[in-house]
């Protein structure tokens, strides 16, 4: 099975525009409910926690996981991958969000002026910046922390007044500070249930990146260049649902976030 990690629900964004275009393959969805949010933690406490995740996956049998959590991506990734899977199982992989994302995104910009709304983690690890400075050095990044995002989403304000004030302050911060702006990354799994929020507030000619359909397609190419490790997946269209919190909460919070209701089981790291 494909292991997916989030720190809590919003990598089920993800795991929807995965399954959609990949429907064949098992998966396996774990949520650090109970740890989250982790977006304000320490580099050394995401990665202890990630690294807790990604051992439990494996020992599952997981021979791939994604993170589909920008501040795990951002703080822990590139550690776990060069340190330790090697000494793990070298002929495993662990994969993150935020190099699919800037991969596409110089296609879709055209002042080449990109900005990124995400959580203070992931804005203060300038993963992202770094990452298109790699890959489209031409291209001017301009970071905003939405702290207040993540917590709306997980509350369930996603869609109601209370989100109007947070969405509206940062959107136009963000573009104050950078006018020549023509494409925002939603750079946290939980921002796509704010789209209508954030669509609403942003200019007609701005360009919203969400990242799930990057990811999705960005794994479908991994898979057709690493047949060994295509292979070794299995095709039961299943997923199954995990969770370090309890079970009927991630549940009901799952359905809203996959459109369809679902079992979860509770397990500890």
């Amino acid at each position: 099975m494909i292991g997916i990690f989030d720190s809590g629900y919003g990598g089920l964004t993800v795991l929807r525009s995965i399954r959609e275009l990949l429907p064949q393959y098992d998966y396996i969805y774990l949520g650090d409910n109970a740890r989250a949010p982790y977006g304000t933690r320490s580099f050394d406490r995401v990665y202890e926690f990630t690294l807790q995740a990604v051992r439990h996956l494996f020992d599952m049998g997981c021979p791939l996981i994604i993170l589909a959590c920008n501040t795990a991506s951002a703080k822990a990734l590139r550690t776990i991958q060069q340190h330790d899977l090697p000494s793990i199982d070298p002929s495993r992989r662990v994969l993150g969000v935020i190099r699919p994302t800037v991969e596409a995104v110089g296609d879709l910009t055209q002042t080449r002026h990109v900005g990124i709304v995400a959580t203070t983690g992931t804005t203060n690890s300038r993963t992202y910046e770094l990452e298109m400075a790699k890959m489209h050095p031409d291209i001017v990044v301009t970071s905003q922390a939405c702290p207040m995002w993540v917590p709306l989403v997980e509350n369930y304000e996603f869609d109601g007044p209370g989100a109007d004030y947070f969405v509206r302050r940062d959107i136009e911060t963000l573009l104050t500070r950078d006018p020549a702006i023509d494409t925002i990354i939603l750079g946290c799994t939980h921002f796509p249930l704010l789209y209508n929020k954030v669509h609403a507030y942003t200019p007609a000619h701005v360009k919203l990146i969400s990242q799930g359909e990057y990811v999705a397609r960005s794994l479908a190419d991994y898979l057709r260049r690493h047949s060994d490790m295509e292979q070794r997946l299995t095709r039961g269209s299943m997923a199954r649902f995990l969770t370090t919190d309890d079970a009927q909460t991630f549940a009901s919070a799952a359905t809203v976030f996959l459109g369809q209701e679902i079992v979860a089981e509770q397990i500890c790291l």
